[in-house]
């Protein structure tokens, strides 16, 4: 039976993002239009999480402000995921291969993820497909190492070598047994890279460096509220709260996601 903690995080993960599919019909005003005659106003009854310097509604904009996130996110975890995956694959199985390629991933690894991410956004300029970018090379190299350690660990399986024995081509060794193999440890990975590009774009957001004005995202919502934190906290405290909704969520459900996967936590959860 799933433990109570992966429920919690999946009924998180759900609620996000269906508040951020819905946001057309659950922002109750534009995210973007300004009213000076309610800048900085407290939550209200009209106003459920106030008005920022400029009058926006804060709760429209961190619903159309999560959708830009967790978009950018996403593509992000699925991005590193193929690439990092085949890359991973491809140092696993061709030995040949396996130390250039890793060294090259070395490489990016020794640097933060976080401040390559913000160098090379930087670099090519705000836009959200920047951030994405930008994201995707910080991050792919550490699916490219779970993956290339998965690989090592399955090829050395007993029926990979019986499949060798009977003369299957390496295609279908690849496609049949090790990456059905590498798609557990991959999948959890993946979680963990969700929520973490989450906090990473909120940051490149933060520092303006992300998807440019008037695009709302919640980096850019605690930006605008950092010069009012005495007399409007609300600005920053409230998309700050729906960032840990995320990835708390995200990793609750990383965590069950290995539980249930890993033969050997399920024996230990027993």
């Amino acid at each position: 039976m799933p433990r109570r903690s992966v429920l919690l995080g999946a009924l998180l993960v759900a609620i996000v993002l269906l508040a951020a599919i819905a946001a057309g019909w659950l922002a109750p005003f534009d995210p973007v239009k300004n009213n000076y005659r309610y800048r900085l106003g407290e939550p209200n009854g009209i106003y459920w999480l106030g008005t920022d310097r400029y009058g926006r509604d804060i709760l429209s904009r961190i619903l159309f402000g999560a959708r830009v996130s967790l978009r950018i996110a996403a593509a992000v975890a699925l991005l590193s995921g193929l690439i990092g995956g085949a890359i991973g694959l491809v140092a696993g199985w061709w030995r040949p291969l396996d130390g250039w390629l890793m060294r090259v991933m070395d490489g990016l690894m020794a640097f933060p993820g976080l401040l390559l991410a913000i160098a090379l956004a930087a670099t090519l300029g705000p836009s959200e497909a920047t951030a994405i970018v930008a994201l995707t090379v910080a991050y792919t190299p550490r699916t490219a190492r779970v993956m290339r350690g998965a690989v090592l660990v399955a090829r050395e399986q007993d029926y990979v070598e019986a499949a060798r024995a009977v003369g299957a081509r390496t295609a279908r060794i690849l496609r049949v047994h090790i990456l059905p193999a590498c798609a557990a440890p991959l999948a959890v990975q993946q979680t963990y890279v969700f929520a973490i590009a989450v906090l990473a774009e909120a940051v490149l957001s933060f520092v303006g460096v992300g998807p440019p004005p008037p695009q709302p995202t919640l980096g850019a919502i605690i930006a605008d509220g950092r010069d009012n934190m005495v007399e409007a906290p609300w600005i920053a405290l409230s998309p700050g709260l729906a960032i840990c909704m995320i990835v708390l969520g995200l990793n609750l459900l990383g965590d069950g996601l290995r539980d249930a996967l890993d033969p050997r936590m399920r024996r230990m959860l027993r």
